[in-house]
């Protein structure tokens, strides 16, 4: 990562674009770890991340996630899924949070040097150059490795410097010890439930991802309009 060690730097993760990537390169991401990893490299001055939730549910799997960002350093920017049936029958839910980043974005700008955008959407191109005629530099955060890239050619192009998701893989991904104490914390919380609730919450940020497919993150090929 090229970052200068006095330089405010402002961190806005797309999340469902973020975790379809991760999951796509076969890893999922600490979220202590990226902070800290950020917070070594330059003066981090915050961290968004955003994503819809689908309201009517009993239990929403992305909760835990959200919760724990929430009190672990992260400002989070949700808002409604909007459900819709498609021509099929299907239920689908759609829940796109391009404007509020990018309104974020623009405000922040006069306070820091530098944006990281975690996403891969080529919505984003003429956001980034919008900055950077503010002067701040900004670095895009995706990966071309997945089948297809996840990220769009015209963001990679636009951004100052693009930094390969995979290539951060060793500083920001949970390792398997965390992840097999999780799950099976996650287990034993639905034996001691007695079965009582429909659904039981994830034990770990992480784990809460592993059932969120109301938004479409599994085909990445959407985030290249």
């Amino acid at each position: 990562m090229k970052f200068y060690q006095q330089e405010r730097v402002a961190l806005f993760i797309d999340g469902a674009n973020l975790y379809s990537a991760a999951r796509s390169l076969g890893f999922e991401i600490d979220y202590r770890r990226l902070l800290e990893s950020f917070r070594k490299e330059s003066q981090l001055v915050r961290a968004f991340y955003y994503t819809a939730l689908v309201e009517d549910q009993e239990y929403s799997p992305l909760r835990p996630l959200i919760d724990w960002l929430d009190y672990n350093g992260f400002t989070m920017v949700t808002k409604p899924a909007k459900e819709y049936t498609d021509a099929m029958g299907r239920r689908k839910v759609k829940g796109n949070m391009d404007i509020e980043l990018a309104i974020d974005v623009m405000e922040m700008a006069p306070h820091i040097d530098h944006v990281v955008l975690f996403s891969g959407d080529g919505d984003f191109r003429r956001l980034v150059e919008a900055v950077q005629r503010k002067g701040v530099r900004v670095s895009v955060v995706s990966s071309t490795r997945t089948q297809p890239p996840m990220v769009a050619d015209e963001l990679r192009r636009q951004a100052d410097t693009f930094i390969e998701l995979q290539e951060l893989m060793p500083k920001i991904m949970r390792d398997q010890a965390a992840r097999d104490q999780s799950r099976s914390a996650g287990v034993h919380a639905t034996l001691r439930s007695g079965q009582n609730q429909g659904n039981v919450a994830p034990s770990s940020p992480a784990h809460a991802m592993d059932d969120f497919d109301e938004i479409d993150t599994a085909d990445p090929r959407k985030h290249l309009r």
